[in-house]
């Protein structure tokens, strides 16, 4: 108990640092790979507090990595700090007031989830040189985890190749271990080239690509009965060939983002949607190509790691919302449906209730949730070194991921409290492993059962690079 009230104590001491740059952050909403001045932040607050600092991690100008402590086990705590478009609010409200601007928003938390992994890291950095143990925390920056696929970038690089095990943990209605369960994900371009000719005068001499990007679509919608119930399949039209309708389509490009629940079926899927591409450029007499922009891998779970953080949520409690947090809460709540409400605690396997604006438990490490389920490129991670997760309760009960509602909770207290209190539960984990050998061990074990039949493959091509951004405008 002493080195878990010790590891509470460092992070209380740092947070205020740590939250006054979550605010910043969510100030400066950049998209994925322009995370300039949020790196700069984070970059910034690592040096202040004496971190060995890496820039252009895996060549990427917006990730960086922080190092401190000697010899021993490595120890990483990963962060992230991208936006999402068209989620930009005021702060601080319960109605939509989006800001002046270029409408982006943290509609996901990033800005506290790079924040709290900071802290936490920051919090085992003084803990080593406190107690002079021998080990290394890193602080991972990772920009572009909203369909850009840095972490798998980064893996594929090489910077986690000396790592012992990975730690990281995401906003959520509930503060519990995160079930390991995400789908494996590429988004492709499909590029069609046609000829333009006057629709009217001779259609005949023309071959429309957006013809074939549509029978594409059809293609593809037809497939949908015929793939597993847990894959999905989701399409954005990049260039539908021009804005003049007498004009034949001579290129059109469309983007498809494609998952399945392992990279097995996602490489069987994304067979059969290219086949269909071809099918369509055959119809239509025109050519197709393609460019894979990112991909992800699946969640690997890691027992022994789930098991040690949820003793530590045990250990700590459930976070300690006051009444200013439950009455904003309630107000961001009437903005919500009936059903936003009951998804989110059906989605952590537990009982509805709708009178209950924040979250007051630990959800039990065996719940079972059900619903939707996205794709993270944390997979990657943890297919290279073992990994758990946790998610922190940061905001009402049945606010929607990737929405308004979120941001406009960015800089909350209820933001401000629960980032500090899992930073509490990633560094208690990590001390824990730290000092017990076996549990490193025991996680190594289950990292390699997991992984002797099918050993990690980074789903990224090799002539694949990460779209880097320079510019933060």
């Amino acid at each position: 108990m002493r080195n878990t009230e010790e590891i509470w104590r460092l992070v209380d001491a740092k947070a205020p640092d740590a939250i006054a740059m979550a605010d910043r952050v969510w100030g400066m909403p950049e998209l994925c790979y322009a995370e300039v001045k949020s790196c700069a932040e984070h970059t910034a607050l690592l040096e202040q507090h004496g971190f060995r600092v890496t820039r252009d991690v895996a060549g990427i100008p917006t990730a960086v990595m922080g190092e401190a402590g000697e010899g021993g086990p490595v120890i990483a705590i990963l962060g992230e700090y991208d936006a999402l478009p068209g989620l930009s609010n005021e702060a601080g409200v319960a109605e939509h007031k989006p800001l002046p601007g270029d409408g982006s928003g943290h509609g996901c938390g990033h800005n506290l989830l790079g924040a709290a992994s900071l802290l936490a890291a920051s919090a085992v950095k003084d803990w080593l040189a406190e107690n002079g143990i021998k080990a290394r925390v890193r602080y991972y920056g990772c920009p572009a985890e909203e369909g850009g696929a840095a972490k798998g970038f980064m893996v594929r690089a090489g910077t986690f190749d000396d790592v012992d095990m990975a730690i990281c943990w995401h906003p959520a209605a509930f503060t519990g271990v995160n079930e390991a369960v995400s789908l494996a994900n590429t988004r492709i371009d499909f590029s069609f080239t046609g000829r333009s000719s006057h629709a009217a005068a001779a259609p005949e001499l023309g071959r429309s690509a957006l013809d074939a990007v549509e029978l594409m679509n059809v293609g593809v919608n037809y497939m949908r009965e015929h793939m597993p119930s847990d894959a999905r399949i989701h399409y954005a039209y990049l260039d539908a060939g021009g804005i003049a309708p007498n004009v034949v389509q001579g290129t059109a490009k469309i983007r498809y983002l494609i998952r399945a629940k392992d990279l097995v079926g996602l490489n069987q899927l994304v067979a059969r949607v290219r086949k269909i591409a071809d099918g369509a450029a055959l119809m239509t007499e025109t050519s197709v190509t393609t460019k894979v922009v990112s991909a992800v891998s699946n969640l690997l779970g890691n027992t022994p790691l789930e098991q040690a953080m949820y003793d530590n949520m045990i250990r700590l409690g459930a976070p300690e919302f006051d009444e200013a947090d439950r009455a904003y809460a309630r107000e961001i709540q009437k903005t919500l449906s009936d059903e936003d409400i009951a998804t989110a605690f059906r989605r952590h396997g537990l009982k509805v209730e709708r009178d209950k604006a924040l979250c007051d438990i630990i959800v039990p490490l065996d719940a079972k949730g059900g619903g939707g389920v996205g794709s993270t490129d944390v997979g990657d991670v943890s297919w290279a070194v073992p990994t758990v997760q946790a998610r922190g309760a940061t905001y009402a009960i049945g606010t929607p991921g990737h929405s308004w509602q979120l941001t406009a909770q960015g800089k909350s207290g209820i933001a401000h409290k629960g980032l500090v209190h899992v930073a509490k539960i990633m560094a208690g984990t990590a001390v824990d492993a730290i000092q017990n050998p076996a549990l490193l061990a025991a996680a190594k074990a289950d990292h390699k059962a997991r992984t002797d039949a099918h050993p990690y493959v980074c789903p990224l091509p090799p002539d694949v690079n990460p779209p880097i951004k320079m510019s933060a405008d």
